[in-house]
């Protein structure tokens, strides 16, 4: 086949999935109408999950103090104790790292809990003493006004059903006194992207440099959002007024936005029957359109379709028909890499196909185009819910964490551009994007001093 540019375009524009079909100031203007029902309680796409914390000011998380902080993961606990300088920083000393319990076999929820507590013992007996424990846990939880998590239900990863229901941090301190260890001290919980804001009040500096600078006029830093973008897709902000829960106040709490939920009105049919093939069919459309988990299998979808309507041609065509799964990451490396025709996608095309190779990067272009869109457009309206709260010497910083922005080809840049015409379309919204390390254990540290 010979590569046409054109005709692949307007078969992205005929089945609804071209980055150009959207509107992104009106798609702006419903991301927010849906964060102001789900603030308000009324049926949203958005849940707008308080989380009972207040993020703190830079300069009162107390230096020297030392807190446990514990990350569960898909895959792995981590423990660490985690301490911040004069300046700030993170230090964190004695990370250890364990399997998730109940990912190497069925446990009961007092074993679940016992693993995690054999976990603690070491650094919690170490001789430091300890200020506080603050736990990512990266499941479904209800937060509740003391700062614990009730457990909604895990995912396939991870095999404790009985611990559904259950009160982690309550769970985990009577665990701990069945072993010997008396811990009276707070133990806070929260979810992965609450960490990533927190880990970025210290991480990112106030005027968004890499370096720090010294502030002689005492101002009062911008605000952080917390942007996750990997295998699936959140963001989290502080807010003042939550009509829900009662909350209305100067000071303000981190609302998890669950915004891989939003019901996107632009989709089109291919996203709509692939969402019926997904295991959650009718939920997390952004999610399905954005992240990693789906951009892998979405883009599989989209390229048989072009098959079956003649406008992607090739000799094994009947073999990508037939792959069940196509994995993000192959996705990408191939992307990355399209004439070494390696992987389950690049070997597909002889070295004479150029132009059905061609095709294939060309669509997975204009998905990642979208995908990018979307996200920016998500950013741009949290940033535009909290704009009256900063000055332009102090932007608003985004912390970021995860492999779909950070090596997905084409996705950090898309994003950054497209968010910057957003921003500056009017007047200039000062921002700064940072990328977070190890936010897990450190947002989970500032958590515990926080309320400490």
């Amino acid at each position: 086949m010979i590569f046409n540019a054109q005709e692949l375009s307007e078969f992205a524009r005929y089945y609804g999935f071209h980055y150009d079909n959207i509107n992104s100031q009106s798609l702006i203007k419903e991301i927010l109408s849906e964060m102001e029902r789900g603030l308000e309680g009324s049926a949203s796409s958005l849940q707008m999950i308080p989380s009972y914390i207040t993020p703190p000011a830079l300069n009162s998380i107390p230096p020297g103090k030392t807190v446990l902080a514990l990350d569960a993961g898909g895959t792995n606990l981590r423990t660490s104790l985690v301490s911040f300088n004069e300046n700030g920083e993170a230090i964190a000393q004695g990370t250890t790292k364990t399997p998730m319990p109940g990912t190497t076999g069925t446990l009961n929820s007092e074993d679940f809990f016992n693993a995690i507590a054999d976990a603690c013992l070491p650094l919690l007996t170490s001789g430091v003493k300890i200020e506080g424990i603050g736990f990512t846990f990266s499941y479904p939880m209800e937060i509740t006004q003391d700062s614990d998590g009730i457990l909604l239900g895990f995912s396939k990863e991870v095999d404790a059903p009985d611990v559904a229901g259950k009160a982690v941090g309550k769970s985990l301190r009577e665990a701990l006194v069945k072993k010997g260890f008396v811990y009276n001290g707070p133990i806070v919980l929260l979810n992965d992207t609450v960490a990533t804001l927190l880990s970025g009040l210290t991480s990112i500096s106030p005027d968004g440099e890499p370096v720090r600078s010294k502030n002689d006029f005492n101002t009062v830093p911008g605000p952080v959002i917390g942007f996750i973008l990997g295998t699936g897709f959140n963001t989290a902000y502080p807010e003042n007024k939550i009509p829900k829960i009662n909350f209305n106040s100067e000071t303000t709490q981190i609302v998890v936005c669950e915004t891989g939920n939003f019901d996107v009105s632009y989709r089109g049919k291919l996203d709509k029957d692939f969402d019926s093939t997904t295991k959650n069919p009718g939920t997390y459309f952004l999610e399905k359109a954005t992240s990693g988990a789906y951009l892998g299998p979405l883009s599989l979808h989209i390229f048989k379709q072009a098959i079956k309507d003649k406008l992607l041609v090739f000799n094994k065509s009947d073999e990508m028909l037939a792959m069940p799964h196509l994995e993000t990451r192959f996705l990408n490396e191939f992307t990355h890499s399209p004439l070494a025709a390696q992987g389950p996608l690049g070997s597909l095309f002889n070295k004479d196909e150029a132009g059905a190779l061609a095709a294939v990067q060309y669509l997975t272009s204009i998905i990642t185009e979208r995908g990018a869109l979307f996200s920016a457009a998500v950013l741009a309206a949290t940033i535009e819910k909290i704009s009256h709260s900063y000055e332009p010497y102090s932007p608003v910083r985004i912390a970021v964490e995860g492999t779909t922005y950070l090596i997905y080809k084409g996705m950090r840049r898309s994003i950054e551009s497209y968010l910057h015409r957003m921003l500056y379309k009017e007047k200039p919204r000062p921002y700064a994007v940072s990328p977070v390390e190890q936010a897990s254990l450190f947002g989970a540290a500032v958590a515990a001093l926080s309320k400490g």
